[in-house]
């Protein structure tokens, strides 16, 4: 969210804060209500109002049944069973259900259940529910004992439809454990018999009028139950009175829950529109300060302030608007510490860098002499005595040189990255360049471990005079050899040519291996690249080359690079003559 609008929340929260105490107490109360009406419809009408209540909360989307775990628990509690038809009949969810209840239904099935109401000992009610574009159809099976004793009242004391002589007084008993009613109708709803009938009974009923005291006893002063058998015309109605009152009309919700929108609307647009007017108002200078914040966070030191935020804060002629005089001294520590913390940020990002590069460059340069002194190891561990006296005093010579020359690196790095800084200036004189070169050379020809690769020198008859410092120019020798061995396979031949070319000195180094592609060629002079068309994994921090032309650059020459995929390297350095 972006800080203006949480600005304004924030301004919105502190106005609002009443109303929203408010609209919670009213909310509160409506729920409490709406709650209440439900639980006095599922006690007075439970399997009807309850099945509606379900299909209310159920969701059906992407074939998927989302059923509220609330009325699961209570399908369960109250020893019913539910189940849901896809269209074609098949049961997609059902709760609570036995194991031999069907996973489908037929046509014939589904008409039978709707005109007897029963499954087995359980009565059921059953809804459609037309509201998606497949039709879902409902099941709620339930046991109703008030149904069941009607029908064992009916096959213990019936006669011919009617209740026998002999046990009206033991029905009579029964009914009024209950303060219920018996009467029995004929086919056109007439009364032919009631016992234990009070004043205000019916006798007789319209066609519809039964069905809804089933369906709705809510509506009615007592709720039924209804038994008919096949064997003849009368049907058995028990009639058992509601609580009184508890089933009356309440139109004073309707309008309770109308006062409460109209109250609660006017409210919230009222405040609404008070706090973000607020929050504008007053919070323009506290966003500005933000975003200032939140600029000077992400590093953008020089666009604390926009062109945009200069037009908020200061007028045509310079001067600040009335609203931000009262932040001058805030105003102008921000362009300081900006200022402060945009100097510091460069300073501490180049330090950061020149010290990662230095102690990269000590590992890289550390790792060539340090691999040779390993080898040596490794041959006088596994055979010492095998090799001569003379060859052990070479071995020990060659560790001893090794040894020594990676202390003069550690010295050197010390001295480059003084350089790097400014501290002190290289000390060049008169150099020979062909008799540095051939010396280079000559180390890797004799370095035992370097036996599977090739090396030639030529050079030219005449001195090859420069200027330079000896020891960053055996360096230069050193990372061009090494680069060449590392980067290539066994077998290679790696040629160095020094001479005279145009008043110029220049050394070349080539080799028959790899090549490198235009990528490899464009990079191979920043830091830390390795290339990419190299097979194996190559150690090293990738400061080889870069070290390479920084020092020829701080001799005052150049270096260039020409190479083909499959057909070798070719490092050409110049250098201006004495």
């Amino acid at each position: 969210m972006k800080i203006q609008r949480r600005m304004a929340f924030h301004f919105t929260y502190q106005l609002i804060v009443y109303s929203v105490l408010i609209i919670i107490s009213m909310t509160i109360l409506f729920l409490v209500l709406i709650n209440k009406i439900t639980n006095d419809e599922l006690k007075r009408n439970l399997p009807v109002a309850a099945l509606d209540s379900v299909i209310s909360e159920t969701y059906y989307q992407n074939d998927k049944i989302k059923f509220s775990s609330h009325w699961n628990k209570f399908i369960k509690e109250k020893n019913m069973w539910l189940q849901i038809l896809g269209s074609k009949g098949d049961v997609i969810y059902e709760v609570n259900t036995d194991s031999d209840q069907p996973t489908a239904y037929s046509v014939t099935q589904l008409l039978t259940l709707q005109e007897t109401g029963k499954y087995n000992h359980y009565f059921v009610n059953m809804k459609l529910d037309n509201s998606y574009e497949s039709p879902l159809l409902f099941l709620l099976g339930f046991e109703n004992p008030r149904q069941e004793q009607l029908a064992l009242w009916y096959d213990s004391y019936q006669e011919d439809g009617l209740v026998a002589e002999g046990y009206k007084e033991a029905m009579l008993k029964q009914l009024k454990e209950t303060n219920s009613y018996l009467t029995i109708v004929n086919l056109e709803g007439e009364s032919i018999q009631t016992i234990g009938k009070p004043s205000s009974s019916m006798d007789s009923y319209e066609p519809l009028e039964i069905l809804s005291m089933k369906q709705a006893p809510g509506n009615f002063d007592t709720n039924v139950v209804v038994y008919q058998s096949d064997k003849n015309a009368m049907t058995w109605i028990v009639h058992t009175p509601n609580q009184p009152g508890s089933f009356n009309d309440q139109p004073i919700l309707k309008e309770f829950i109308h006062i409460f929108i109209w109250v609660a609307g006017s409210i919230l647009v009222l405040s609404l529109s008070i706090s973000i007017w607020h929050g504008y108002r007053y919070g323009q200078p506290l966003i500005l300060f933000t975003g200032w914040f939140e600029r000077m966070g992400k590093g953008l030191y020089a666009e604390v302030l926009t062109p945009k935020d200069r037009r908020r804060v200061f007028r045509k002629n310079g001067k600040l608007r009335i609203r931000y005089r009262l932040y001058r001294e805030v105003i102008q520590s921000f362009y300081q510490m900006a200022e402060q913390l945009a100097q510091t940020e460069k300073d501490r990002f180049q330090l950061e860098k020149t010290r990662e590069e230095w102690m990269s460059g000590i590992s890289h340069d550390l790792r060539t002499p340090l691999s040779t002194i390993q080898g040596y190891g490794y041959i006088l561990e596994s055979s010492p005595a095998v090799w001569s006296q003379e060859e052990l005093q070479e071995m020990g010579k060659m560790i001893r040189e090794k040894s020594d020359y990676m202390l003069d690196l550690i010295t050197d790095f010390s001295h480059i990255y003084q350089l790097k800084q400014g501290a002190i200036f290289m000390d060049q004189h008169d150099i020979e360049l062909g008799e540095l070169t051939r010396r280079s050379v000559l180390k890797y020809v004799n370095d035992v471990t370097l036996a599977n690769v090739e090396f030639q020198y030529e050079g030219d008859d005449q001195p090859v005079p420069v200027i330079g410092n000896e020891k960053w120019l055996q360096r230069l020798m050193d990372n061009l050899l090494s680069n060449a061995v590392k980067h290539n396979s066994s077998g290679v031949t790696i040629t160095v040519v020094c001479g005279m070319l145009n008043d110029e000195a220049f050394i070349q180094v080539s080799d028959n291996g790899r090549g490198m592609d235009e990528e490899t060629i464009g990079k191979l002079f920043e830091r830390y690249y390795r290339g990419t068309n190299t097979e194996e994994t190559t150690a090293g921090s990738g400061l080889g080359m870069s070290i390479a032309k920084m020092v020829v650059e701080a001799h005052l020459g150049r270096i260039d690079i020409r190479s083909t995929i499959g057909r070798g390297t070719t490092i050409f350095v110049y250098f201006p003559i004495k």
